[in-house]
């Protein structure tokens, strides 16, 4: 058997859902806590987490992710979060569908406008690296502004195997 990217994009989706989840717990204002950006605050952060994975699907397979739901702008209400949930879900699978495809470099323009090549695999690891990247933004943001933070040592890939074989 090779080593693939198989169980990191399977963690990073778990640890993604377990995010949104735990954020699902906390009171409203938590999703205005911020670092040391208020542009950054926590609402926005995990938005982002899932709004970017769906701009590398696109970047790999030319097409976004079919998601439930309309794609929403922004998170303002804890309850917004269920949809957003879902469409993780849908889009974390995307990304595990990619996968399968051959490992080419595609060409598509980024956010500089400028033309770029990158293989597939290399885009499929920024997403695993991006998502856990923002996920400890996300717990630094809740933890200084007096809310509770996921444990992202309960998120790890040692967490993620005992969880899940």
């Amino acid at each position: 058997m090779t080593i693939g990217l198989e169980r990191l994009l399977a963690h990073m989706a778990w640890a993604n859902k377990l995010t949104i989840e735990h954020l699902q717990t906390l009171p409203e204002d938590s999703l205005k806590a911020y670092a040391t950006n208020t542009d950054w605050h926590a609402g926005e952060i995990i938005h982002h987490i899932v709004e970017a994975a769906d701009f590398y699907v696109y970047r790999i397979r030319g097409e976004f992710a079919e998601v439930p739901g309309e794609k929403l702008k922004e998170i303002e209400k804890i309850s917004d979060l269920e949809l957003l949930k879902s469409q993780a879900v849908a889009i974390d699978a995307a990304l595990a569908e990619c996968m399968k495809l051959d490992d080419i470099q595609v060409e598509f323009e980024n956010s500089r406008k400028e033309l770029v090549k990158r293989w597939r695999s290399t885009i499929l690891s920024q997403a695993i690296h991006h998502a856990t990247e923002h996920r400890a933004q996300l717990a630094s943001a809740l933890e200084v502004k007096g809310f509770k933070a996921m444990d992202l040592d309960e998120m790890d890939l040692w967490r993620f195997e005992i969880n899940n074989g």
